[in-house]
């Protein structure tokens, strides 16, 4: 028997050295830009992504290191994945199962904030073979599927089927705040989260013909510096377009120090670009994605439960 288990325990070790060899044979290739890889041909990439930048970075950071060095095409990355149920791009939705599947390898791990880290002993890895992260990943998933169909079976709701950023929460939020809220009420819940965040003097103006701006207020820092702040909200299930950043600009010009734009949508690249161009006003940008976790973050509509754990120290009664 111990013959038995040492062999087995043997081959698990070499199935995982042999997936993070950094002498791995290329596979895996990506054929075509023009259109979204298959989630398990994003782990590389990823992982690549990571180590360029240094071994973290928050989810933005990673997208944009990977579809930089991928060079996607501006089609493929406002490709929608589910547009009535997330503001996801297919592109990010796919590289959310990338991230999910190496935290389930333990290349990587993540923070409560949102940041990802290739984990301190997988820092000398230079390539991944991905189908067998893949195979791994799939066979711990066969283990653990009767523990899932018993909590679906009392009524618990399996969220392990989706990768981290697409839990049903964000779905349920966005679909409210796509769909079941008009214009004038996602104005009020950004008018509610700026003043939660520390803006006083905050209007909701939302006058026709004035460029889109929909309020302003001044942003104060630590009680000392102020900022005079024009915002424009816009509740879309798509991506806001460099175009919207410019009208929006143009509008502001004069008015205020900052723009802050805030979307239940996404931004294309060159949106992102266009709101930090050099020499023009800056702009800040709140996808959906963001604006989900500052609501979260300031409980405002959505409340997290803590599980209570409670144990016993035998150790401690014993030095009465």
């Amino acid at each position: 028997m111990r013959e038995f288990l040492a062999t087995a325990q043997a081959k698990r070790y070499a199935a995982c050295a042999n997936a993070l060899s950094p002498a791995t044979p290329e596979s895996g290739k990506i054929n075509s830009m023009n259109q979204v890889p298959q989630y398990d041909l994003l782990i590389n990439p990823l992982f690549q992504a990571l180590r360029q930048l240094g071994g973290s970075g928050s989810i933005e950071e990673i997208y944009e290191k990977v579809t930089e060095n991928l060079k996607f095409p501006e089609e493929v990355l406002n490709t929608p994945h589910n547009p009535d149920k997330s503001n996801q791009t297919e592109v990010g939705y796919r590289l959310a199962w990338a991230r999910t599947y190496l935290k389930k390898y333990g290349v990587l791990e993540n923070s409560s904030r949102g940041v990802w880290a290739i984990v301190p002993d997988k820092r000398h890895i230079e390539k991944i073979d991905h189908r067998e992260v893949v195979r791994a990943v799939r066979e711990m998933d066969k283990r653990e599927r009767p523990k899932r169909k018993s909590k679906e079976a009392s009524g618990g709701v399996n969220d392990d089927e989706l990768p981290e950023e697409a839990r049903t929460w964000r779905e349920q939020l966005h679909h409210i705040l796509t769909q079941e809220i008009d214009p004038s009420a996602f104005e009020r819940l950004v008018k509610r989260l700026l003043r939660e965040s520390g803006f006083v003097q905050v209007e909701v103006t939302g006058r026709s013909g004035d460029g889109g701006i929909d309020g302003k207020g001044i942003a104060r820092i630590n009680g000392l510096l102020s900022f005079h702040v024009i915002f424009q909200c816009k509740k879309y299930q798509g991506s806001v377009s460099s175009s919207d950043i410019r009208d929006f600009r143009g509008a502001m010009v004069g008015r205020a120090d900052k723009g802050l734009f805030v979307t239940t949508g996404t931004f294309t690249r060159d949106a992102v670009k266009e709101a930090i161009r050099d020499g023009a006003p800056p702009i800040d940008l709140v996808d959906g994605d963001q604006l989900a976790d500052k609501l979260k973050e300031l409980g405002l509509g959505i409340t997290t439960q803590v599980v209570e754990e409670v144990s016993v120290d035998p150790d401690w009664y014993k030095t009465l």
